[in-house]
Formats: structure tokens, C-alpha cells, sequence
């Protein structure tokens, strides 16, 4: 079930060209577009005539032609050209959607159009001010798995034991504080007084034993936003809440439902040592890419199951309190927007 009314990430600002890209959201196929006036426009991927995906047609200036039978759409999904025929019905028209695009990212709509609010877009400037390289890619699962894995950082400890994680006993005992928001949860992990991960060791270096936090933001309904970081042992990092000096590592996450089986991730990974250093941030972008294929094995096999054998009670346990909340705040506002209490939301998922 999704949450309609609400802001998507649709791809990263250099994917979209004049050459059409046809994606999915939500269930819906979409086709995008930049047009010569340099605004990405999103319309629904089918021509109105006999069903022709767009997305095989071609750009002029800031239309897109279909290429079944050449009928021509402005970026509102107006059919405004049909060859041979002056006459054009007001029903020749196709859905557009609203789209916005703030720091490198493209944002869509995928409700109705007249409630979207650009002013509701999640902002991340660290595109801007630190060096990053972001990614695209689709998992086989449901989107709500992706979330709920990054919202859970325990695991690590045993799925990323050749990444991420140096010290399983750091993890099991963090020191962990969550607040539930409006809009979803945040919260900080703390894992004090334990050895460097080895992505941390390779990039910066260090006395000995650090002082490690990670900070995440959940945003219903897809978006979470991370800092993680380490200090050594007695430079502040936990008293005086000091930053800068060690390892530093921002990660935006876009997790937009495809399908309710598939799950568009756009992930970007943006450095906070060495900035000068392309290498290092390109070190970095490598080294996250690795732990989330080990990610991307275990949420698949997660699904797969969870279809298999559904209807089946699951449990939770202390860890998934930030979870809880993320999947409270989300329910909340599908409930509000369909005229529904929670409780049929949970029910109907």
C-alpha cells in the first residue's frame, strides 16, 4: 500500500537528458524527459491513441512525439499536434505529474497534482558543499524492507562483517536514542570506545580506539538521511558532540516503491575527510556499494520468504524501535489520506 500524495525520488538530476527514460513508480509507468528549456517533465508513460510508451518516442524542444503514429504532447500532457488532422479533442491528453528538482535530485508527485507542495521537499545541501557520487539501482522487494533494514543497524555486526563492522560487541551494546518526529523518526547510535571499521581505518587515521556515531532521519514516506563518523577516544565526539577532525561519511537514501515486489534505491554517498582527494570519495563510494550488495542479498531473500510465507506472525525485539516508528508514521499518514483508521491500513497491507 502507498502513500500517494507525497514526494518521490524519481532519479538524480544528470540521468535526465532529451532522450526519454521510461521508469516505474508506484505501479504506474512513467516516462521523463528534459526538454530545451532545461525543466524535466514526467508524464504518463502510454500515448492516448493506441497505448505506444512514450518513452519510445522523441523530443522536440519541450514536447515528446510519439512514434507509433507521431501525435505530439507538451510537457502538461496536452496532445498538441496530430499529423493530418487540424482538430484535436481536449480528451487527447495524457497524465502529467508534478516535479520538482532541489540539489541534484528529482522529486515526484505522485498524487494529485494540485496538493504538491515543493516546500515539503526533503533538502540536502551536503550535495553542494561536500565532494559525493550517488547511484541507481532496483532491489527485488518490497520497499518497506529497504527502510526497515536501515533503520536497524544492528545487523551490521553480522552482515557486514567484512565491511562495516570491526566490533560485534560495540554494536550489540550502542548506547541508542530515538525520537519519534511528525514525519517519522530520528535517531542516534553510539558505540564508544571500540576499534575503527577497516573503511574507516583505510581513509583516516587514528590513534587507536574511536568513538563512533550514526545519525539517521526517516522521512515517510521513502527518504532517510545518515551521518556516520568516528573520533578517537577523549577528541569530543560524545561529550562535546565535536565532528570534525576524523571520519565523516553522509549517505542519502531515495527508497521509491516500483512495484509492491521491486524497489527503485538511489543512494548517494558524500565525503567529509579528504575532500580534496577525488580518489577518496570515489574509495568510499566503492567500499558502501559493497556493504549494500550484502544488504541487497539478505532484505531479497527477506521477501522472498516473507511472500512465500505470508500470514505468518513475526516479533519484534528492542532493536527495532526506530523501525516501529517509521512504519507508525507511515501508516498514519496513508490512514489520513484515505479517510481510514490505522488499524485497516495494518490490516490491508
Amino acid at each position: 500500500m502507498y502513500l500517494m500524495n507525497a514526494w518521490y525520488v524519481a532519479g538524480w538530476s544528470s540521468e535526465f537528458t532529451c532522450k526519454p527514460l521510461g521508469r516505474t513508480f508506484l505501479d504506474e509507468p512513467v516516462v521523463l524527459y528534459r526538454g530545451k528549456n532545461g525543466r524535466i517533465v514526467a508524464l504518463e508513460d502510454r500515448c492516448c491513441h493506441r497505448g505506444m510508451p512514450l518513452s519510445h518516442g522523441e523530443v522536440f524542444d519541450n514536447h515528446i512525439r510519439c512514434e507509433y503514429h507521431g501525435l505530439m504532447f507538451d510537457g502538461g500532457g496536452r496532445c498538441v499536434d496530430i499529423p493530418g488532422q487540424k482538430m484535436i479533442s481536449p480528451s487527447a491528453k495524457v497524465r502529467h505529474y508534478a516535479l520538482e528538482e532541489r540539489d541534484d535530485i528529482v522529486w515526484i508527485w505522485m498524487g494529485d497534482p494540485q496538493k504538491a507542495n515543493p516546500e515539503q521537499i526533503v533538502r540536502y545541501p551536503w550535495h553542494a558543499s561536500w565532494p559525493y557520487k550517488a547511484k541507481s539501482e532496483i532491489l527485488k522487494c518490497n520497499y518497506l524492507l529497504v527502510s526497515d533494514n536501515l533503520l536497524d543497524q544492528t545487523h551490521a555486526a553480522y552482515v557486514h562483517k567484512s565491511t562495516l563492522a570491526s566490533d560485534p560487541d560495540a554494536y550489540a551494546k550502542a548506547e541508542m536514542h530515538t525520537s519519534p518526529t511528525t514525519d517519522g523518526v530520528k535517531f542516534t547510535r553510539w558505540m564508544l570506545n571500540c576499534i575503527p571499521p577497516g573503511l574507516y581505518a583505510s581513509a583516516v587515521k587514528f590513534n587507536g580506539r574511536v568513538d563512533r556515531w550514526q545519525e539517521f532521519e526517516y522521512v515517510a514516506p521513502s527518504c532517510i538521511l545518515q551521518f556516520t563518523g568516528a573520533l578517537d577516544v577523549g577528541k569530543g565526539a560524545y561529550e562535546e558532540r565535536v565532528r570534525e577532525g576524523g571520519f565523516g561519511l553522509r549517505i542519502f537514501y531515495g527508497i521509491t516503491p516500483e512495484t509492491e515486489d521491486t524497489t527503485w534505491f538511489f543512494w548517494s554517498t558524500a565525503n567529509g575527510y579528504r575532500q580534496n582527494e577525488p580518489e577518496a570519495t570515489e574509495q568510499l563510494f566503492h567500499s558502501i556499494e559493497a556493504a549494500f550488495k550484502e544488504d541487497e542479498i539478505v532484505i531479497e531473500a527477506q521477501h522472498a520468504t516473507l511472500r512465500r510465507l505470508s500470514g505468518r506472525p513475526l516479533i519484534n525485539i528492542n532493536s527495532d524501535g526506530a523501525r516501529v516508528h517509521a512504519r507508525l508514521a507511515l501508516e498514519r499518514k496513508i490512514a489520513a489520506e484515505r479517510g481510514i483508521s490505522r488499524e485497516q491500513v495494518v490490516t490491508m497491507a
